[in-house]
Order: C-alpha cells, then sequence, then structure tokens
C-alpha cells in the first residue's frame, strides 16, 4: 500500500489550546492509514547539510518564547526511529545529496504540536530531518529521493504554513491578500502545478506579504517532490484560517 504524503499547517504552542482546529488534525489522523513510522520535515529546522535529528527518544526542542509555563511542559516522547534514520541516510546518498547526523537534536514545535494532536499515544517512531537550504528546485530534489519510504509504510510530513506573517496576527478579518494567496496555492495543487508552486515567489498574488519569508512554504516542495513520480490524488482535509485570519489552516493530502 502506498502511503500519502502530507503538508499540515501546524500552528504555534497554543494550536493545542484551540478545540476545532485540534478536532480537525484528530480526524485527518483517524482517516489516513497508520503509518508504521513518521518522517518529519518542519519549518522550524533549517540545516546544511540535510541532517538527521536524534533516533532515540530525547527532550523536545522548545523553540518559542514569552508563552505561558504550561506550553513548556508539552511532552511527546515518541520512539526514536534508526532503521527509518538508516534508510534516509542510503536514499540521500542514492542521490548524491549530502547529509549528517545531530543525534541529540529532538522535535521542535513544528513536529510535535501537531503530532500530539494527530498520534497523541506517541507510539509511532518519529524522524526528524532538516532542510537544507531554502532553494525551490532542491527541496523538490530532497523530496524525490525521500519517495520510496512511501511504498515502506513511512508516512513522509511536511509541517509549515502555506500563510505566515506574524505582524498580522490577531488583527480582525482575513486580510485579502490572505485570500488571494490561499486560493492560488489551492488552484495550483489541485493542478499539480509544479512549475507554478517551485516560482511561487513570482507568480502567487501577495506572495511577498504573505510569505514575507518563506520557511513555512518550504516543507510542501518536500512532500510535492515526494508524490512527483506517483499521485493519484489530491485534498484539502483542513481549511479556513486562524490568527482572526493572518494563517491559512489549509493542510494538504497527497495520495
Amino acid at each position: 500500500m502506498t502511503t500519502p504524503v502530507i503538508f499540515a499547517a501546524h500552528g504555534a504552542p497554543i494550536l493545542l489550546d484551540d478545540a476545532i482546529w485540534t478536532s480537525e488534525l484528530a480526524e485527518w489522523a483517524e482517516a489516513l492509514p497508520k503509518p508504521q513510522s513518521i518522517l518529519m520535515v518542519s519549518a522550524h529546522w533549517e540545516q546544511r547539510p540535510t541532517t538527521l535529528g536524534a533516533t532515540r527518544t530525547v527532550p523536545l526542542v522548545y523553540d518559542f518564547y514569552g508563552f505561558p509555563d504550561r506550553y513548556y511542559q508539552t511532552a511527546y516522547p515518541a520512539p526514536g526511529a534508526p532503521a527509518l534514520a538508516t534508510r534516509v541516510r542510503g536514499l540521500l546518498t542514492e542521490a548524491g545529496i549530502p547529509w549528517a547526523d545531530e543525534p541529540e537534536r529532538g522535535l521542535d514545535h513544528g513536529a510535535y504540536v501537531p503530532l500530539v494532536v494527530m498520534y497523541p499515544e506517541a507510539t509511532i517512531p518519529v524522524l526528524q530531518v532538516s532542510m537544507p537550504v531554502l532553494d525551490p528546485q532542491e527541496l523538490f530534489r530532497l523530496g524525490q529521493a525521500l519517495a520510496p519510504l512511501r511504498e515502506e509504510g513511512v508516512l513522509i510530513f511536511g509541517s509549515g504554513f502555506l500563510t505566515h506573517n506574524m505582524r498580522y496576527a490577531f488583527r480582525p478579518g482575513v486580510p485579502a491578500w490572505a485570500q488571494e494567496f490561499d486560493h492560488w496555492a489551492a488552484d495550483a495543487i489541485s493542478r499539480f502545478d509544479i512549475d507554478a508552486l517551485l516560482d511561487f515567489r513570482v507568480r502567487a498574488p501577495g506572495a511577498a506579504i504573505a510569505l514575507p519569508t518563506w520557511e513555512h512554504y518550504a516543507p510542501l516542495l518536500v512532500a510535492a517532490g515526494a508524490v512527483a513520480t506517483r499521485r493519484r490524488d489530491t485534498r484539502f482535509p483542513i481549511t479556513g484560517f486562524w490568527m482572526d485570519g493572518a494563517f491559512t489552516k489549509r493542510s494538504v493530502e497527497f495520495s
């Protein structure tokens, strides 16, 4: 069975207090085939070369500040995935993509926040890998290298946001630029227009304001690369906006 590839809007730690969004994430996970392991690509880990995180349970990375203490108490003791790490090293080597290990690096909030909701039992082995560079073609190529994992029960999980501009957080109403970019992204993803997705900074309306920096969009390109040669369908299990509209919750499932 070929495992889907997903891109999820991951939210800040306060997502865990959002009853509607958490229920949407939980329902999505329930509808997915249960993976044997998860390979996580989060917007919050850029490191060159592509780096593999811990292959055993280590403390989480609380890569945020200014939140109430309880958010620093969240735990997600998922098992490490050493066998998956070995397989990923082999695939990267075959593709000519340099790699490194960082055995003490735990899951960051882009990784563990959605996992806490989607797989709360924390029984599925998880491996996080870094994005080596913010270059659309290289990120797509990384996804292509990882694509064989789909046939091995691995859920390739991109975690980010299709719009991400903190200056507009908590302002009332959904900004026009957010609606326009979300609509453009939905259309380009539905048509699997790779050229448009890679060239989003030129082709997408409002790209400069929707993504003043684009590390949160980047995991989508890894996910797209992983399904480029074998894709049956695309759907959006979660849509809508968050923080009064500055962030689209649109999440993607490629099957």
